[in-house]
């Protein structure tokens, strides 16, 4: 009989989990009833368990990287053949629904069970039910699968909500419905509509991580809106009506006179609308006194005639 560790494919110090993950996949690749009954893969899944009842059993283990049993589980210098043993796991039966398992008691826990307390043959069970019930025991109803999608919305479609197409990983294409308000990076959930479950298992759900584009002016914070309000000295200083846009279209605010860069101005109720018991937030427009962007010999001449008598930095001394 081959080394256990070659036969699974994995170091001589990998772990426990390691050893059971290699152990899984290729039970599940080799198994005669995914195989129609192929007499190799019939003898190829019986080394396969030979070598984790070896390997997946603490004390098992232990002794044959001492040297004490060999890859067959039998102290070293032991014929199996005179004494009528076997040196497979597997009685004799005469199909590949016929395996019968003798895992051995240790003297640990349960009968059946491993030193570390893994029963190997919950973890057939769980196996050959993924057959879809052809191995041993009443395959177990299992849940379908999770789907989970990403998309993107517009800040208007957050804020207002809407409904947006998406595909999931299956092919299939689902309306989803976006609630009012929503907030980036928020997930909603679609009980059921996920993959397909087994023998009576219900079906998985679909989550969808939304992400919201950002505006070309307005941030969030709450239900509020903010922006940043560009305005003429002149409105600045003696103060005007000027246009603001929101989500719902354009109003008009009023600039008082002598409004410093930073002075924030609230528009009740033009924040994001309400929903639910959530009234509609506000929008709050900060002022920015802005300059031409070229040359302005008006805006000079009246600079160099103006007789500043205050000093703007006063507060960084």
């Amino acid at each position: 009989m081959r080394d256990p560790y070659e036969v699974l494919g994995v170091q001589k110090g990998a772990s426990e989990a390691e050893i059971k993950k290699a152990f899984r996949t290729l039970a599940k690749k080799h198994h005669p009833d995914t195989k129609g009954g192929d007499t190799a893969a019939q003898k190829r899944f019986q080394e396969i368990s030979a070598a984790y009842d070896i390997l997946g059993d603490k004390e098992k283990r232990a002794k044959f990287d001492a040297g004490h049993i060999d890859a067959g589980g039998n102290p070293k210098g032991f014929d199996p053949g005179a004494h009528g043993f076997q040196g497979s796991p597997f009685g004799h039966g005469t199909g590949p629904g016929d395996f019968h398992f003798t895992w051995t008691n240790q003297g640990h826990g349960h009968p059946g069970e491993t030193a570390e307390g893994f029963r190997p043959e919950d973890l057939f069970a769980d196996l050959l039910g993924g057959l879809g019930g052809r191995g041993r025991g009443r395959a177990q109803p299992r849940a379908g699968q999770d789907f989970t999608v990403s998309t993107m919305v517009s800040f208007e479609e957050a804020a207002h909500g809407g409904t947006r197409r998406v595909m999931l990983p299956n092919g299939e294409q689902i309306d989803v419905k976006i609630p009012a308000g929503l907030k980036d990076g928020q997930q909603i959930r679609l009980k059921g509509r996920g993959g397909a479950g087994s023998s009576g298992g219900p079906p998985g759900d679909v989550m969808i991580q939304v992400s919201v584009a950002p505006h070309p002016y307005f941030t969030r914070d709450g239900r509020d809106l903010k922006v940043d309000l560009p305005v003429t000295l002149k409105e600045a200083v003696l103060g005007a009506k000027v246009p603001v846009q929101t989500l719902t279209g354009t109003v008009s605010l009023s600039v008082p006179a002598n409004s410093n860069s930073g002075t924030v101005l609230r528009l009740k109720g033009k924040g994001l609308p309400s929903h639910g018991n959530e009234p509609p937030g506000d929008l709050y427009a900060r002022v920015i006194v802005t300059l031409p962007d070229g040359p302005d010999a008006d805006l000079k001449k009246f600079a160099e005639g103006w007789k500043a008598n205050y000093d703007p930095r006063v507060k960084l001394r």
